[in-house]
Formats: structure tokens, C-alpha cells, sequence
């Protein structure tokens, strides 16, 4: 790490190191990983086995990101927890294991309502 490196960043990327160590997608139970920037929300659906990914949302998507232009974030997040959930039953996926990417899950934020979204749409974690 540079000199430069928040401390926060520093933090996060602890935590991921060590979630990471815990948990594996499989072809049975893929690994739904999620990254948040300041502006923008994705969510990916990954075989760590076969090293492949199987799905992929955003809020850069384009079947998201004209609705949610004047949305606040956790809308979007929730559009995209719908729209990874559509995306994951198209690729015959059920269930997964849920990836917060060192991020830091609360009932108010982002991630709790991608997750949510995405368990009401029918994803099964």
C-alpha cells in the first residue's frame, strides 16, 4: 500500500481478506459480491470454481440507469438487487452466498438493500 492509502480503505480491504478466506462461490452456490464507489453500486454472481462469472448488475446498467436518475441510493440499490435477482434466474441460479466486500453491512445502507431486493425478487441467501 502507498502513503496515500486511507486508513479506511486499509480497514476494508482487511475485512475482505478475511471474508474472502471464508467464503467461496461453488457451481451449486455461486458467490454474489458486491461493490459500492460513491456514486454507483454492481453486483456480480461468481463460480470461484470455474472462475467465471454468471451474472452482473449495476447502477450503470442499462435497464437501471434511466429510472434511477433521481433516485437516492439506496433506491438504486434495490433496482439493482431486482435486476441481479432476474439476471440469476435467467442463468438458473437459486442460491447464493453473500460477499459485502469488506464493506460494512447496516439495516439503513446500500448493501442491506441490494440484498433485500434481491431476496424478495426470489434469490435464495
Amino acid at each position: 500500500m502507498s502513503r496515500n492509502t486511507s486508513v479506511r480503505l486499509v480497514a476494508r480491504l482487511k475485512r475482505k481478506k478475511r471474508v474472502r478466506s471464508r467464503v467461496s462461490g461453488t457451481a451449486d452456490r455461486p458467490r454474489l459480491s458486491v461493490f459500492r464507489s460513491a456514486r454507483h453500486i454492481y453486483a456480480q454472481v461468481i463460480d470461484d470454481v470455474a472462475g467465471k462469472t454468471l451474472a452482473a448488475a449495476s447502477s450503470l446498467s442499462p435497464d437501471v440507469r434511466g429510472e434511477t436518475a433521481e433516485l437516492a441510493a439506496r433506491d438504486t440499490a434495490k433496482k439493482v438487487g431486482e435486476l441481479i435477482a432476474a439476471r440469476c434466474k435467467e442463468a438458473g441460479v437459486a442460491k447464493v452466498v453473500f460477499d459485502k466486500n469488506g464493506f460494512i453491512y447496516h439495516k439503513n445502507g446500500r448493501l442491506a438493500s441490494l440484498a433485500d431486493a434481491a431476496r424478495k425478487a426470489g434469490l435464495d441467501f
